[in-house]
């Protein structure tokens, strides 16, 4: 049994795979994983000692320690993703792989595994990244820009009046709360047409766009281009690495 853990900067993310499928998945804030009782161990309510441990956390140093502390009940160490140079078909362009996010990695992973075609990965979330995995398997780049919810926040916090409340996606916004609400949606989706025109444009064909993220299904109303949600990409592809890895140290050993 796999244990896969993503650690975001909102939440933290687990699955239990039996290199089949999921058996289990799991998801809370980042302030309730914080806040957990040191006596309930959030890993061990559903399943004994896992095989493999694979762990993406891109929450900081005290996220780290507290993963550390979760996981340490069980024999197995885990395996810390971070970017690597070629991974399961995949193979990173980016100027210094190992500093490429581990969740944006295992994405990618999982892009490659859903489709051999050109695509454009996007996972939208506290931050919204767009990647660009070429057809031949190789990571061409990609770009970052704040979430929807961290676009709001900087509003708020940078202007003398501007609120922070959610409004509603409109075609003409008439109040200040949909213009933000309009204006960030816009920014999101536009960002990922203009990425999917220049993929388009350097490889000579439109890239498939595969979807993730809790900001996905927003973000996939508003996009002029076909794409496709997928809930638990980053799980996906950690589940991935951890069989690609048992695999190379069957190999090895």
């Amino acid at each position: 049994m796999i244990l896969a853990i993503d650690a975001g900067n909102s939440r933290v993310k687990w699955g239990w795979h039996d290199a089949r499928h999921w058996t289990g998945l799991a998801t809370v804030s980042l302030i309730e994983f914080a806040a957990a009782n040191h006596h309930v161990n959030p890993f061990a309510a559903t399943h004994a000692d896992p095989e493999c441990i694979v762990i993406s956390n891109v929450a900081g140093k005290g996220v780290h320690q507290l993963l550390v502390n979760w996981t340490s009940i069980f024999e197995t160490d885990p395996l810390w993703l971070t970017g690597e140079a070629e991974r399961c078909g995949v193979t990173s362009r980016y100027e210094r792989p190992e500093q490429l996010g581990p969740d944006r990695w295992a994405a990618l992973v999982a892009a490659r595994a859903l489709s051999n075609d050109a695509c454009l990965v996007v996972n939208a979330g506290t931050a919204t990244t767009v990647d660009m995995l070429s057809a031949a398997g190789e990571f061409l780049g990609g770009a970052i820009l704040p979430g929807v919810d961290l676009m709001r926040f900087v509003l708020n916090e940078h202007t003398g009046r501007l609120p922070i409340q959610e409004g509603r996606f409109v075609g003409a916004p008439r109040n200040t709360l949909d213009a933000i609400e309009t204006g960030c949606r816009h920014a999101q989706a536009g960002a990922v047409e203009r990425m999917h025109r220049a993929m388009a444009s350097a490889t000579g064909g439109a890239p498939r766009c595969i979807v993730s993220g809790g900001a996905g299904p927003l973000l996939v109303e508003r996009l002029d281009i076909s794409c496709s949600y997928v809930e638990n990409l980053v799980l996906d592809g950690l589940a991935r690495i951890a069989l690609d890895a048992r695999e190379r140290a069957g190999r090895a050993g």
